[in-house]
């Protein structure tokens, strides 16, 4: 074998009983390339639980999802097409494509439908789709690119020649041009302009045919009309020897049409780049550790529970905790975070990340469609599949636009038979070239993809298709405290102690009462004594609602709240409300038998940019509120530190919905920001959510917006790039609609000639295109 990655394949096929493979195909591959399309004919394949292992997630039920590379996608009608074929098959739940990264998402019942059916029904239509794979996928671009390169050269060329012929044919008889040699330039333009309108110009006859087939016109229907329109009068005009040709606008708007192609393809790839590096970190084998032995495996055949080394160097292959070992992993490209983690015992790290310092042994806990980067690029795909109003709104525009258009050429062309029938070919030509809505078309999803990978490389992933639109339309901003605004886990920030036993001693001793417990509160104490022998303790004992008890060296201790305690803080002849408040903390007291011993306050720590990120988002004319479940002292005391005056405590998810019912009464437009479970309602109550990357998994699928940062900052340069982004879709908008205002009225009237027109077609897409690329 070439490699270890076909090896295994080849043994998988093997042991799952499916030799029939390799005796019925005809010959063997030349190169491993070769060997892809071969193994895909055999489409039952697929259908293969172990073969599903590494592409197919599996949920509730019978219902699976897979993610598919699609060939042959060329235009938005491609994906109106294809999603319309599949969601009519029975079992088929749902189908998004995304037109940027050419992925389609599908998910559908096993029991009524299986994976190959589907794959045969795409092929049926023309089309050809295949498990994804981002290598596989980089491998299908680069063989793209190569084709449009080449349809690209060939339609420069003739169009470089057909150039050089058109100047002494357009001034004819009067410079001296003899008739013989003037039929002999356009027999050799002729000659040269067959290859660009057979070769380089079929990606245009391919999707105007699919979308007459399928009646939906596209923008390909008015370039071929204009194409044949131009090579039928041209053609007419060589044989009887009379009349102009066009085949110099015919190549020049062949070559212009396939290199503004080229150039936004190129710009679409780049768009969705980030995502893709994404799907690349993940390494197709793993160093497994049974004992003492370590040996390669697929990552496919991984099992939860298996145990993996990471060397220094290596990418972690599947998501799992660290249970031997300590290192620092870089986990840029997943959140954002620019810093390597230092990563011990029990910590949770992701596949894809990279290992640094030493080597570990992690417990694998998800692998394949399971994990963490997984997660991550369906929640991408959703979003670029699901597309913006804004972009819904510039397709219907296209599809009228163009439907107009036919009806302004015919119109057009019937009037100048009235006027002058030597000139209809020509300015009917002329005007399909020039109002070609290209431009139209491209104006926001050009934008919209490139503001999407702008963000994923800060860390900021939109899953929905309407947020970045809705995120530049928001007038609130509501958080949650804990988890969002906060760390989410509890420090201790202050300690006093009220007798002879100094604070050192009594935090030793509450350490050691905590040492078993499960309880939030006992982590900090843990924590801080986490260097020192902590004490034995005798008949430890957790008491519900109030704390813990304990006897260490026959002295029975207690740790908790004033419940526990209160019998004992009524003698104490001090004010300890200045003690918490100062801090918006819990307070935790230490008492033996007869007295208190000490006082320890918690508290969660605030994140470093919350502060920054309301000052910046409050200058961008926003309001902003907290609501939270904590205790009223504890969310006073945190709006005071961050300047917030509108804040609102000890609240429901039901007070928080209806809190958000009554902003949105009033007109307005609420993002909501938070962490966990009970988050999940509110965050899918408004317009736009924004779920914390270190949050629930209910928060982050309910989450519009995620997080994967932590960075709170990035939530500020999120609100300004989504404004950046819809002023460039409107400019591109008014762009393109003045363009065509403008151009159709003189095409019309003969104004300006066919190739003029290509050249004003093609840097009009073109300028839409550089646009948007501003908000990479």
């Amino acid at each position: 074998m070439c490699c270890l990655g076909c090896q295994s394949v080849a043994e998988a096929i093997v042991e799952n009983g499916l030799e029939d493979y390799y005796k019925h195909r005809t010959e063997l591959p030349k190169t491993p390339e070769d060997l892809v399309p071969e193994v895909l004919r055999q489409l039952a394949l697929y259908d293969h639980p172990e073969v599903q292992k590494s592409f197919v997630l599996s949920s509730e039920g019978h219902q699976k999802e897979a993610s598919l590379i699609l060939e042959g996608i060329t235009c938005a009608a491609c994906v109106w097409l294809n999603e319309r074929h599949l969601k009519q098959l029975k079992g088929v739940i749902g189908v998004s494509v995304n037109y940027s990264s050419q992925r389609a998402r599908v998910i559908w019942n096993d029991d009524e439908i299986q994976l190959s059916q589907i794959l045969a029904e795409i092929n049926k239509i023309g089309y050809h789709a295949h498990p994804f794979s981002a290598q596989q996928q980089e491998q299908i671009r680069q063989q793209q690119r190569k084709l449009d390169f080449r349809r690209l050269a060939v339609a420069g060329l003739a169009a470089g020649q057909v150039m050089m012929l058109a100047g002494p044919l357009y001034s004819g008889e009067s410079a001296g041009l003899e008739f013989a040699s003037a039929q002999l330039f356009r027999w050799f333009s002729l000659v040269m302009t067959v290859p660009a309108m057979v070769y380089s110009a079929w990606p245009f006859y391919v999707g105007a045919w699919r979308g007459i087939a399928n009646r939906n016109i596209g923008m390909d229907v008015p370039i071929v009309l204009g194409l044949l329109t131009g090579f039928a009068g041209s053609l007419w005009a060589t044989i009887t020897g009379s009349g102009l040709v066009y085949f110099d606008t015919i190549t020049m708007l062949i070559f212009f049409l396939l290199g503004t192609r080229f150039l936004e393809r190129n710009a679409r790839e780049k768009s969705v780049e980030a995502a893709e590096n994404l799907l690349r970190l993940a390494p197709l084998m793993a160093t497994k550790v049974n004992g003492k032995e370590q040996f390669l495996v697929p990552v496919m055949e991984l099992n939860l529970g298996d145990h993996i080394l990471a060397k220094p160097g290596e990418a972690i292959a599947a998501d799992g905790v660290v249970v031997d070992g300590e290192s620092s992993v870089d986990e840029s490209l997943l959140t954002g975070e620019s810093r390597p983690l230092k990563k011990g015992l029990n910590a949770q790290v992701f596949a894809g990340s990279i290992n640094y310092e030493s080597p570990i042994t992690i417990s694998v806990t998800a692998v394949a469609e399971n994990t963490m980067l997984a997660g991550i690029s369906r929640l991408l795909d959703r979003a670029q599949a699901e597309k913006p109003k804004l972009a819904q709104t510039a397709d219907k525009i296209a599809v009228y636009f163009t439907s107009a258009l036919l009806l302004v050429v015919a119109l057009v062309a019937l009037v100048w038979w009235q006027i002058d029938p030597s000139r209809m070919v020509e300015i009917v030509l002329t005007v399909l070239v020039v109002s070609c809505p290209c431009a139209l078309s491209l104006a926001a999803p050009a934008a919209f993809a490139a503001a999407g990978s702008h963000l994923v490389q800060r860390g900021v992933l939109l899953t929905r298709g309407h947020a970045l639109e809705t995120l530049a339309k928001v007038t609130h901003f509501v958080f949650d405290k804990t988890g969002t605004l906060t760390l989410g886990h509890l420090t201790l920030q202050n300690s006093r102690a009220y007798s002879e036993i100094d604070v050192a001693e009594c935090l030793k001793i509450a350490a050691s009462l905590e040492k078993n417990s499960e309880h939030a509160l006992a982590k900090p104490f843990i924590a801080a004594t986490k260097h020192q022998a902590l004490y034995t303790v005798a008949d430890a004992k957790n008491i519900p609602g109030q704390g813990v008890q304990g006897s260490i060296n026959g002295q029975v201790y207690t740790l908790g709240n004033t419940k526990l305690h209160q019998h004992l803080l009524d003698d104490l002849s001090l004010n300890n409300s200045e003690f918490a408040s100062e801090l918006g903390a819990t307070v935790v007291w230490l008492c033996d038998e007869k007295r208190v011993l000490a006082a320890f306050a918690l508290a969660d720590q605030l994140r470093p940019q919350a502060q920054q990120m309301m000052e910046k988002l409050k200058a961008r004319g926003l309001h902003v509120a907290i609501l939270s479940g904590d205790s009223e002292t504890a969310v006073s005391s945190f709006a005071q530190k961050v300047g917030m005056q509108e804040w609102q405590a000890a609240c429901s998810p039901e007070q928080k919905l209806a809190y958000l019912h009554a902003l949105q009464a009033k007109g307005a437009v609420v993002a909501m920001v938070g962490d966990g479970i009970n988050d999940a309602p509110v965050l899918a109550g408004a317009q736009v959510s924004i779920a914390m990357g270190s949050g629930t998994q209910m928060a982050r699928a309910t989450g519009d917006v995620v997080l994967l940062s932590e960075n709170l900052l990035e939530i500020d340069h999120a609100v300004e790039r989504s404004r950046f982004a819809i002023n460039v879709v409107r400019e591109n908008f008014a762009w393109a609609l003045v363009y065509n205002l403008i151009a159709l009225p003189f095409a019309a009237s003969g104004a300006i000639s066919p190739w003029m027109a290509a050249i004003g077609m093609s840097v009009s897409s073109l300028i839409v295109v550089l646009n948007a690329l501003r908000l990479k």
